[in-house]
């Protein structure tokens, strides 16, 4: 690699002597650095195992130690003499110090084992395990070959009814509705000889759309008593720690299914057979993974008053872990279902849930170091590349690993471009609008998004959205370019295209770099970030062409629908100001003011959730997706006022006359208010409450 570290110690403030042959003659400069006791970056990932060792082996060593991949991600590049700024940006996310740990979810599992399928492979699968775990089978057909003769493990048969639970806690719940009993059968055969119809086969079960029922099979099993065709369907259920379903179709059909299932269609034949069966061995004991998200109940705009409004992380979660609980107005995340893609962060349009692995601050920070490095470094144009931790980081190196081996090839691979700046995610699908836009702020160009297929179908759904959100904020502020993209590529040529295509358009972007640090709120961030952008807006700051010239209106940018940002309208012919709005939004967007009959509104607050839409019961509201590039979207505006009613009897101003009016119209003609009754309806509380006390009194003196 062309390193010039002159450049590299002058970008990350520290003189940096070049090691050419680190891990091997010049490993004493290793041991010497480790043993400062300060934070050691290696810049190589190839020999992390080596130096680890030697790490291990060092006495006095107790510096923390870091790895970097610099090589792959930018020196092995078609531009690699151009790629010490982004070398540089790397080793300073490096620097940086580990996340706060977060809190973990713990399973416990026991080594019982479920295995559905035919049970011929079935019991091929328990022979390979059944050192290590306590397997049952649950048959659902005897397969090519049939069950052995002699049965070394517990079988089950009949009907599932469901599946569900995770890893140390499944549940299966089944309908026995065969004649023979799987538990008093001893596989004697005398059944099969018995049935002239041939309707029982080696899985000790009969096909009863076979069978006659002239009860020969009955005869031959008198001794044992397995088959009893007077016996009612009978309904079970059976815990397991693990469960391996050999069906053609699975029995838990979820993009992410849940820890400790596991699917091979086909049996072993699959191409992960092996590695299954293997998997499955090491899963016996107590595990933890990260709590992967944290949830703010008092921002969640999912429901009010059992009315659902936002549902986005219920329909984009591929793990099945969210629920809608509407009794208590909420979402329910299940922790030991979460596989941590993080989409439901992203999708969510108040920061309800977030993202803890690692936390939007950490992210934020990474990205700022990041772009600040590169952009003093001299570097131009990057484009943050955000692929993951498995498929997304094993490409990048692919592409790194071709274009060295094809270097001074014409039809050779590029490598990744000097301005991308690879950033590793636990998911891609953890970050959004927040965390792109905020990249914008710092001096990025353009935001990629590298999915190589592994991700679920409406994670993507969701990443472009959000990406024409973005996208058309940039674009009506008059950043001009496109300035987001997703990338599907499984190859490294498909990847070197598409990466190669990023240089294709200029993209306009802020004069100078924002410096601000990104919080745990995501809404701040947001507004953080609108506020940098819009500061340096070109349609914003142009000076105007006639200093005479009227003020224009302020900039309305239209969103595309589903955006996190918007207004809404007011139908004042049909709105009675009942004020059932204000009760539910959960953003504080819509107000009341309490010294006059008013409903006000904070466009800055507005997260289209659309709960106010949807629990007006004059229909009177709808959604107004936009950014109002202007002040006086942090400023509350009327949207409707009206003149109070007062009380007939006191004269104090309660609810509105158009309200009061229409619940007049509504009642009039109702048994249970006529004469005084409706009278009372113009009150006050109060002075209702004093009116009937006074007639009643008034009844029982008549009376007497």
């Amino acid at each position: 690699m062309p390193l010039e570290p002159k450049a590299l110690g002058a970008a990350l403030a520290e003189s940096l002597p070049l090691h050419s042959t680190l891990c091997r003659r010049e490993a004493p400069a290793f041991q010497r650095a480790i043993r400062s006791g300060d934070d050691v970056v290696v810049a190589c990932t190839q020999e992390r195992r080596l130096f680890t060792e030697l790490a291990e082996q060092t006495e006095g060593a107790t510096s923390p130690i870091r790895f970097v991949n610099i090589r792959e991600a930018g020196g092995w590049s078609r531009d690699a003499k151009s790629a010490s700024p982004k070398i540089a940006a790397l080793l300073a996310v490096a620097h940086l110090p580990e996340p706060d740990p977060v809190s973990t979810v713990s399973y416990a599992s026991q080594g019982r084992l479920l295995i559905v399928g035919p049970l011929d492979a079935a019991e091929k699968a328990a022979a390979l395990v059944a050192d290590a775990l306590q397997v049952s089978i649950f048959s659902t057909g005897p397969g090519a070959a049939g069950g052995a003769q002699e049965r070394r493990w517990p079988v089950m048969a009949g009907r599932i009814v469901s599946l569900e639970g995770w890893l140390g806690n499944f549940s299966l719940r089944w309908t026995r509705d065969n004649p023979i009993d799987l538990d008093l059968c001893t596989r004697c055969n005398a059944c099969l000889s018995a049935c002239p119809e041939q309707a029982i086969g080696l899985d000790y079960q009969i096909d009863l759309g076979r069978c006659t029922s002239h009860r020969d099979c009955e005869k031959a099993c008198s001794v044992a008593g397995a088959i009893h065709f007077g016996r009612a369907p009978e309904a079970l259920d059976a815990q397991f720690d693990l469960v391996l379903d050999l069906g053609a179709n699975a029995l838990i059909d979820w993009h992410a299914p849940p820890q400790g299932y596991f699917h091979l269609a086909g049996g072993l034949a699959h191409a992960e057979g092996l590695s299954t069966l293997l998997r499955l061995r090491e899963l016996v004991g107590e595990f933890e993974k990260p709590k992967f998200f944290d949830y703010k109940q008092k921002l969640c705009a999912h429901s009010r008053n059992e009315v659902v409004g936002c549902n986005a992380c219920v329909e984009v979660c591929s793990a099945h872990a969210i629920s809608s609980d509407k009794e208590r107005q909420r979402i329910v995340v299940n922790p030991q279902l979460c596989v941590g893609c993080g989409a439901c962060t992203t999708v969510c349009p108040t920061g309800a849930l977030g993202y803890t692995y690692p936390r939007t601050p950490d992210q934020g920070r990474k990205l700022r170091t990041l772009l600040a490095t590169y952009l003093g470094a001299g570097g131009r144009d990057a484009t943050v590349l955000l692929h993951n931790e498995e498929g997304g980081q094993a490409l990048v190196e692919q592409l790194g690993r071709a274009a060295q081996l094809g270097r001074g090839k014409r039809d050779g691979l590029g490598g990744v471009p000097a301005h991308v700046l690879p950033v590793a995610l636990m998911h891609v699908a953890s970050t959004g609008i927040d965390l792109w836009l905020s990249a914008i702020a710092f001096g990025a160009s353009q935001v990629a998004v590298l999915s190589t297929g592994e991700e679920a179908p409406q994670y993507l759904d969701a990443l472009k959205k959000q990406m024409a959100v973005a996208q058309a904020l940039l674009t009506g502020l008059g950043y001009t370019g496109t300035h987001f993209h997703l990338i599907e590529a499984d190859a490294p040529a498909a990847l070197d295209a598409a990466l190669a295509g990023l240089r294709a358009t200029r993209q306009r972007v802020p004069a100078t770099a924002a410096r601000f640090a990104v919080g745990a709120e995501k809404r701040g961030t947001l507004e953080m970030t609108l506020d940098h952008l819009m500061a340096q807006a070109p349609v914003l700051s142009a000076p105007p062409a006639d200093a005479a010239a009227p003020l224009a209106p302020p900039l309305e940018i239209a969103l595309p629908a589903g955006s996190p940002f918007g207004a809404v309208t007011v139908n004042k012919d049909s709105c009675t100001l009942c004020l059932a709005c204000v009760s539910a939004c959960p953003a504080s967007a819509l107000q009341d003011n309490q010294n006059a009959p008013q409903l006000r509104f904070i466009e800055k607050n507005c997260v289209q959730c659309g709960l106010c839409e949807t629990t007006c019961p004059e229909n009177a509201i709808a959604l107004v997706p936009r950014l109002l590039a202007a002040p006086e979207r942090k400023q509350p505006v009327v949207l409707n006022e009206a003149k109070p009613w007062a009380c007939i009897r006191c004269g104090k101003p309660f609810g509105t006359q158009k309200a009061i009016e229409a619940m007049l119209g509504k009642l009039a003609g109702h048994a249970m208010f006529q004469g005084e009754a409706l009278e009372r309806l113009k009150m006050c509380s109060d002075c209702r409450v004093i009116d009937l006390y006074s007639a009643q009194n008034e009844m029982k003196i008549t009376q007497l």
